[in-house]
């Protein structure tokens, strides 16, 4: 394959959680292109399995779809770096209440290659311990339980479209299988 050269990269939006760049590439055909960078600091996410084999999901309101979804529960890095098993366990309790007796990692996903650099690190809790829900002062969920193969099929008919959450559950059947 013949390389492609980032000349320069320019800061065009600092946000919260991500970073928006333009980057200016050198191609093998001798030309120049502009293409768009998101520059995010990594994420989270967690499968809670309950003792009687339920998964809990969190039902939120998402501004970019401009309607509420079914997700696993998931946050952003507190830090570059952070270690993603430490705030897959944060995430859970902040959203859901309880805490994992026992946290395994399940599979890594990138969210969206042709732009953006996130990575979320996605996790399986089990042994849950009733905790205190902690949810941001702009957070506002609903937790849910569910049986693996209703999540299937909600998959297979369009209901949830989340990517991590799609993963995820594909890779906790195939894990536990």
């Amino acid at each position: 394959m013949e390389e492609i050269v980032r000349i320069k990269r320019e800061l065009a939006y600092q946000g919260k959680i991500l970073n928006i760049y333009r980057d200016y590439m050198a191609l093998p055909n001798g030309h120049t292109a502009v293409w768009d960078f998101v520059e995010h600091k990594g994420a989270a996410a967690v499968v809670p399995v309950t003792g009687e084999g339920k998964i809990l999901m969190v039902r939120q309101y998402r501004n970019a779809l401009e309607r509420y979804t079914l997700e696993i529960p998931a946050g952003a890095l507190n830090y570059v770096g952070e270690p993603k098993e430490v705030c897959a366990a944060r995430e859970l309790e902040e959203e859901t209440g309880f805490r994992a007796g026992k946290l395994e990692w399940l599979i890594n996903v990138n969210t969206t290659v042709a732009f953006c650099n996130e990575i979320i690190g996605i996790y399986l809790a089990s042994d849950l311990i009733p905790s205190k829900q902690r949810l941001d002062e702009d957070e506002f969920l609903d937790v849910e339980e569910y049986g693996l193969q209703e999540l299937l099929d909600m998959i297979f008919t369009g209901k949830i479209t989340d990517g991590k959450t799609i993963a995820a559950l594909l890779a906790y059947q195939v894990k536990r299988a």
